[in-house]
């Protein structure tokens, strides 16, 4: 079996799998905060007596914590299980439940009033361009797909002025909608942008 797991926005969301592809269980919750102590009793309600054999985590970009936190317990149900374990983009998980509806961009907040985003095309699901970081102005100018999936896809569309928006989240329940090559990244944090706390300077 193959659970599937996004801490990376508001929403911590798990998913199982049978063997086949076929959805078992999952749960979804839009928490804000506290990913870290909602995730592992989500997990254990999903998964019950099972023993998964692959492990996939969403990687970002996102909540600084919230990857840290998905991630963290990820590696720790791998080693638990004796299971592979793989990471998934988060733009992309926003992006499959919309596969095959033509181009279509996955955007989040990126903090500091800039955006992440990336643009995919749809039919099959790829990506389009690279994972940006930008003022909701630039990526506006960079950015052509009609769609815009995700928590700040109104933002993005404010600044373009047009485009169709879908206000949404990460839902571990497509994780295997998406293709081989963004389910099987590094299980390591995908930023997109420096940490806002940084060392202090050697006095």
């Amino acid at each position: 079996m193959i659970l599937a797991l996004d801490t990376s926005t508001a929403a911590c969301t798990v998913a199982l799998f049978e063997p086949d592809g076929r959805l078992s269980a999952e749960r979804h919750l839009v928490i804000g905060r506290g990913h870290a102590e909602q995730l592992v009793p989500m997990v254990a309600e999903v998964v019950g007596e099972a023993r998964p054999k692959r492990v996939l985590v969403g990687c970002g970009p996102g909540s600084f914590t919230g990857l840290r936190v998905g991630i963290a317990a990820a590696h720790g149900l791998a080693i638990g299980w004796d299971a592979a374990i793989a990471g998934i983009s988060s733009l992309a998980l926003l992006a499959a439940p919309h596969a095959g509806k033509g181009p279509l961009a996955g955007v989040m907040s990126g903090g500091h009033g800039e955006l992440f985003v990336q643009a995919f095309d749809g039919d099959p699901l790829a990506p389009a361009g690279p994972l940006l970081n930008q003022p909701a102005e630039a990526a506006a100018a960079m950015i052509d797909a009609p769609l815009l999936v995700g928590p700040a896809a109104a933002a993005l569309q404010a600044a373009r002025g047009w485009g169709e928006v879908v206000d949404s989240l990460p839902d571990a329940g497509f994780a295997l909608r998406l293709p081989e090559a963004l389910r099987t990244l590094a299980p390591q944090p995908v930023y997109a942008r420096a940490p806002d706390a940084r060392p202090k300077a050697a006095a």
